[in-house]
């Protein structure tokens, strides 16, 4: 990439440590209709967290606490932006920071020029909230829409990138403050649904203020998972040996190729292996893409392996610590257990959440840099290792 600076790498591995900071996102503190934002942020800073990934929906939700319109909620008003700041403010009173807002959502791609024109500039009205939070990146899931009014072209794809990071940059030169960026995602059941596919359009847009993000589930969800499966895994091979190969020959990929510095957030979180009669028991609306139920009622924190978490979110893990990245890592979990009302929901998934990162912490030091080409790495090993991480017995 032009002007892009030298991959950044650990001087060896297993890291002797791992600095990256740890955060949330709201969402997997408690549901925004039975869980008010300020005791989900205080039961994150009593778990020890240190960063917050905030949701569109909780902030409306924290608006609407202080009497204001949460359908306005990126309308730039006195009384908005008051209520921003005090936010911001309260989240650093608890010992922690805002490290981004999310999510962006059908964005890119857009034909019509009137309606493309509309969407960037809905992503505009985000920047002075960004001040007012004191946070520096917004981050969009890649586009879920499939209509004859977009296209997937990645020149196209690009362009919309390009142009959000020119707006933000524009943006930052005006006010003087920290540059603002804008993170790409690719969703399981997006058009780009892999981490190369959003990588390939984040490298094309060629902005330094345009990045990747990358969420382990939505990895997995599509290199390692096949829910209608009753092993969990094996989208394309039914044998653990090959599904384990394929994830790491993506993986290895993405250290070879994706700067660490160029990942600008870092999201973790494991899911349940479910019966899929269980899962799929009804017809699905036509509308509704097929790993919708699975990821948002039953996603888990990392090794949860008693509640049915089964994905080797460690592998992952271990391949973006590879690459040089030292932002948070995050954790984004949705399940249906947050949507039950409740003082304790808060402080039990955050503690929940706490105990699966440093699992996952402790875990990437035992992976083998499977990576590295001057290594040798045996696919058996990483099996045992999988298995041996969430001490179950090898089914091999």
């Amino acid at each position: 990439m032009k002007g892009s600076l030298p991959i950044p790498r650990p001087k060896s591995w297993p890291p002797r440590t791992i600095d990256n900071e740890l955060g949330i996102a709201t969402l997997s503190l408690g549901n925004w209709r039975e869980h008010k934002l300020g005791p989900r942020l205080e039961a994150a800073a009593e778990a020890g967290y240190h960063w917050i990934d905030l949701f569109d929906e909780c902030w409306a939700a924290y608006l609407e606490e202080h009497g204001l319109d949460g359908k306005k909620l990126w309308e730039a008003t006195p009384e908005n932006l008051q209520v921003a700041h005090k936010l911001g403010e309260l989240v650093k009173s608890l010992g922690m920071r805002i490290s981004c807002t999310q999510p962006l959502r059908k964005i890119e791609g857009i034909k019509d020029p009137v309606e493309r024109r509309a969407t960037l500039d809905l992503v505009a009205k985000r920047f002075p909230f960004m001040r007012a939070f004191d946070t520096d990146l917004v981050f969009m899931c890649a586009s879920i829409r499939s209509d004859s009014g977009v296209t997937s072209d990645l020149k196209m794809v690009a362009q919309d990138l390009a142009e959000m990071g020119d707006m933000a940059a524009a943006f930052s030169h005006a006010d003087g403050g920290r540059m603002l960026r804008i993170g790409y995602e690719g969703l399981s059941w997006a058009t780009r649904n892999t981490w190369s596919a959003s990588w390939e359009a984040v490298r094309a847009a060629n902005r330094p203020n345009v990045g990747l993000v990358v969420d382990a589930f939505n990895v997995l969800a599509v290199e390692w998972a096949d829910p209608p499966n009753p092993a969990g895994h094996g989208r394309v091979y039914g044998a653990i040996e090959e599904s384990v190969t394929l994830l790491c020959l993506s993986l290895a990929s993405l250290v070879a190729s994706v700067p660490g510095d160029r990942i600008f957030f870092f999201q973790v979180g494991d899911a349940e292996l479910v019966d899929p009669r269980r899962l799929y028991r009804e017809p699905l609306d036509p509308e509704t893409p097929a790993l919708l139920p699975w990821s948002r009622g039953h996603r888990l924190f990392p090794f949860e392996t008693s509640r049915g978490g089964y994905m080797p979110v460690e592998l992952v893990a271990a391949a973006v610590l590879a690459t040089g990245y030292q932002g948070p890592m995050s954790l984004e979990v949705f399940n249906n257990s947050l949507n039950v009302a409740g003082k304790n929901v808060p402080p039990e998934h955050a503690a929940r959440g706490m105990v699966g990162l440093r699992k996952v912490l402790e875990a990437v030091q035992r992976v083998p840099p499977f990576w590295d080409p001057s290594v040798e790495v045996s696919i058996e090993d990483l099996v045992l290792l999988y298995y041996s991480n969430r001490q179950v017995k090898p089914n091999i």
